[in-house]
């Protein structure tokens, strides 16, 4: 398999309308989403999914791979990329919103398997300085990585070390190492305050195309954990159950999506390896021709994926 090209950035930056643009000058590439959302069957509008004449214009993968009532992970996500992108016969074109799902597989992590039993013991303590003293005990490397405040990273170290009996550090040097990859990376970055009006022309957008309806219709057949976090589902499901105004909820998700976006860009941020690109109006005609530079260019003599 030749080694993968990326594009990645927050929510709204436009690395889909990019990517679709670079696959269709040069032939034979085939689009692989990186994004968490996206792998739920229904959820089109709300994940900005691609398009049905986009879709049949590129070969897209690893969309609608669940049902929204299941429990989708991140090791369930390398399964499937690894089932799928090393059969592509040209060079993989990765659209990333998801950080994680895309360190996954850029850096082949390994991910530790879930221990629910255990979990829900260890969430039954309130006190996470508790908890984290009980890792430092048993696993003092990843206590070290870890704040005493950040309950949420210490249960699940603590719940992979009592789970499989390994210190959770043993599994690797985490997202904080940045290896050497042949994998290009290009990211699109824009002035914080263009990109949140785009995140709400977005909105607005999404809700002209029937957002509404849509987050009705999947929310009858339920949400697993994991599709409840989909931006605007939440907010909506509240409208729908009367506990807010419809105005009121675009607004929150307006304001979530902004959230989000700026998180995502501070996780791609701190990887040194991509390669970044301002963008000041035009994201496909300002960034496409380094994606078609990239696709096109020799992989470097003994390079891998």
């Amino acid at each position: 398999m030749l080694p993968p090209v990326v594009v990645l950035g927050p929510t709204a930056s436009g690395k889909s309308d990019v990517a679709m643009a670079a696959a269709r000058i040069v032939d034979g590439t085939e689009i692989v989403a990186v994004d968490a959302m996206q792998v739920y069957r229904g959820m089109d509008i709300g994940t900005a999914k691609p398009t049905p004449a986009d879709r049949a214009a590129v070969v897209h993968h690893l969309l609608d791979l669940a049902e929204p009532s299941a429990t989708f992970t991140v090791r369930d996500y390398q399964a499937a990329y690894d089932r799928v992108v090393p059969a592509i016969p040209g060079r993989p074109l990765l659209v990333a919103g998801t950080g994680l799902y895309l360190s996954t597989v850029v850096d082949r992590l390994e991910i530790p398997a879930q221990y629910p039993e255990v979990r829900t013991a260890l969430e039954a303590e309130p006190d996470p300085e508790v908890l984290h003293r009980r890792l430092a005990e048993l696993d003092p490397i990843a206590a070290g990585r870890i704040e005493p405040g950040n309950r949420r990273r210490t249960v699940r170290a603590l719940e992979v070390v009592v789970g499989s009996g390994r210190p959770f550090s043993s599994y690797g040097p985490g997202l904080q190492a940045y290896p050497p990859t042949a994998v290009t990376m290009i990211g699109l970055r824009w002035p914080r305050p263009a990109l949140a009006e785009r995140v709400a022309t977005r909105v607005g957008t999404m809700m002209g195309a029937g957002l509404l309806d849509e987050v009705a219709r999947v929310a009858a057949g339920g949400l697993s954990r994991t599709a409840a976090q989909a931006l605007g589902y939440k907010e909506l499901i509240e409208h729908l159950e009367g506990r807010s105004t419809l105005d009121a909820a675009v607004e929150s998700i307006i304001v979530r999506t902004r959230q989000f976006a700026v998180r995502q860009d501070r996780w791609f941020r701190r990887d040194p390896r991509v390669r970044w690109i301002d963008v000041d109006r035009d994201p496909v005609a300002e960034a496409v021709p380094a994606v078609v530079d990239a696709l096109t260019s020799e992989p470097e003599p003994g390079s891998t994926p």
